[in-house]
């Protein structure tokens, strides 16, 4: 028996917008929401929920942010759920007043009383959701001056999403390493760039950065400006966000020492009363990034210096080639020339990637005008390609070209005979499973030959080896050989 399984559609804010029939625009300005309202969740010390509003006159929750501050009050997954009588009709007060709304009396859930705000989404002067900022009441005790902090701006921020100020356009929302959160350090700033008030995370970076003595009071663009060594670079936006004036990010460097820096100025009706100014110490992050980009380069040097030396022995084979009057000689020169020169493009390829992996078909189509280099003058080769190799890993990739390169050679040399002819290579990539068959129109082999030649033990020692595979040749009934190889490359991650 056949069990079929219906899977339900993904509940994602896209797609509850779209079944909530919100104009495009609108929904633009609530996915920047959502990717930025963290900073007000970890700021209040509660969960936002966003409402979208139905066509039956209720709400539906889109999404659902969690403070990293402190303990979540909903630990289920509460997207798609709907709103209980009270709370809807405060919703929509909330969007006929545009006010900002405390439920009267605590929600309780479970063993904690949670305390709910009512907030209207406001963009471009209409109303188009409600969010609901939930946090559990604390037990009595006086809060820290932290925690006043972060409220007070939370209160802000949640009075610039009432008017339609937050999100604010060009606000770097974006997962870029060391990106700062709350938690990381926050700095407030007046209108004129003063500092308010500064977390101790925050006084910790800056003190690592060069500050002596304390933060408040004092204008934090002077601060930073004595800081800024002579021979350090210094990115353009760094003085309006340091003032706070432009939802940016920047970093400031100094003795070794690297915070990124993101503002988020406060503004009440068009007129900015101060900024939010978010920091982190990414020293470490970025002299890792250093380390990785000077082993990158190191790399990809090591490859054109190995590329360049191979093709300096594969022109002294050449050389010494010509210079052999034995035709034996000569032709064993031009095949180890060969096998030099294919070895030798896979490097000069690697040496312009950033990742040790080669786009192998690019590189086959190289590795073929090598192969039929050994056809003769008075015959006319055609080679065909179907399929495609894939990307192949730096420890592949010389093998197998070589490998190919020593087929195609023998299917021109041998299979055709100095005959006119087309060699077809067929390339069939599955994961890691790479199957590959190269066939001639020639004579064909003789039955009971056995192949022992020197190019034969190269290419049966790479497959076995380094390829992991196998291969095999066989007479065609209709004319002409067919090889077929089996290799088993390894994941490669995707070229470019």
């Amino acid at each position: 028996m056949t069990l079929a399984y219906a899977w339900p559609v993904p509940t994602t804010l896209a797609n509850m917008i779209a079944e909530s029939g919100i104009d495009p625009h609108d929904a633009e300005w609530l996915h920047q929401l959502v990717g930025d309202w963290q900073v007000v969740a970890d700021l209040a010390f509660a969960d936002l929920v966003l409402w979208l509003p139905t066509q039956d006159g209720s709400f539906v929750v889109a999404a659902h942010s969690r403070p990293s501050t402190a303990a979540t009050v909903h630990y289920e997954d509460i997207v798609g759920q709907r709103p209980t009588e009270v709370r809807r009709q405060l919703m929509r007060q909330t969007m006929s007043d545009r006010g900002i709304h405390v439920r009267a009396d605590p929600v309780q859930r479970g063993a904690d009383a949670v305390r709910e705000v009512v907030l209207p989404v406001v963009h471009e002067g209409n109303v188009i959701a409600v969010i609901t900022r939930e946090v559990s009441l604390p037990m009595s005790r006086v809060p820290s001056r932290l925690e006043i902090s972060y409220i007070e701006i939370a209160d802000v921020l949640s009075g610039m999403i009432s008017r339609g100020e937050f999100p604010q356009q060009g606000a770097p929302t974006g997962s870029r390493r060391g990106a700062p959160r709350v938690g990381d350090g926050l700095v407030r700033l007046d209108s004129d760039g003063r500092v308010v008030y500064a977390s101790p995370n925050a006084l910790s970076n800056f003190h690592r950065l060069g500050v002596i003595g304390e933060l408040k009071g004092q204008v934090l663009a002077e601060v930073v400006t004595e800081l800024i060594e002579d021979h350090t670079t210094v990115e353009e936006t760094m003085a309006v966000v340091v003032m706070g004036r432009a939802a940016w990010r920047t970093e400031v460097e100094s003795r070794g020492v690297t915070l990124t820096l993101r503002a988020v100025p406060l503004t009440d009706r068009g007129e900015r009363r101060g900024a939010l100014l978010l920091c982190r110490d990414v020293s470490e992050v970025r002299r890792r990034e250093r380390e990785l980009i000077t082993k990158d380069a190191t790399i990809r040097e090591i490859h054109h210096r190995v590329k360049n030396n191979l093709q300096t022995v594969s022109a002294l084979l050449r050389l010494q080639a010509r210079r052999s009057d034995i035709p034996e000689a000569r032709a064993a020169l031009k095949e180890a020339e060969r096998r030099v020169a294919t070895i030798a493009l896979v490097h000069e390829t690697l040496s312009q990637n950033i990742d040790e992996v080669v786009d192998f078909d690019e590189v086959f189509g190289r590795v073929l005008r090598l192969a039929g280099d050994v056809a003769s003058p008075d015959s006319s080769v055609r080679t065909v390609v179907d399929g495609t190799f894939g990307a192949v890993g730096a420890e592949a990739a010389t093998s197998l070209a070589v490998v190919l390169t020593e087929l195609v050679a023998n299917a021109v040399e041998h299979g055709l005979a100095g005959r006119s002819g087309t060699v077809t290579v067929d390339a069939r990539r599955t994961g890691a499973r790479l199957e590959v068959r190269v066939r001639d129109d020639g004579a064909g082999i003789e039955e009971g030959r056995v192949l022992a030649g020197l190019g034969t033990q190269i290419v049966n020692t790479l497959v076995t080896g380094e390829l992991r595979g196998s291969i095999s040749w066989t007479r065609v009934p209709e004319g002409g050989t067919e090889v077929v190889l089996r290799a088993l490359l390894g994941e490669a991650r995707q070229v470019g």
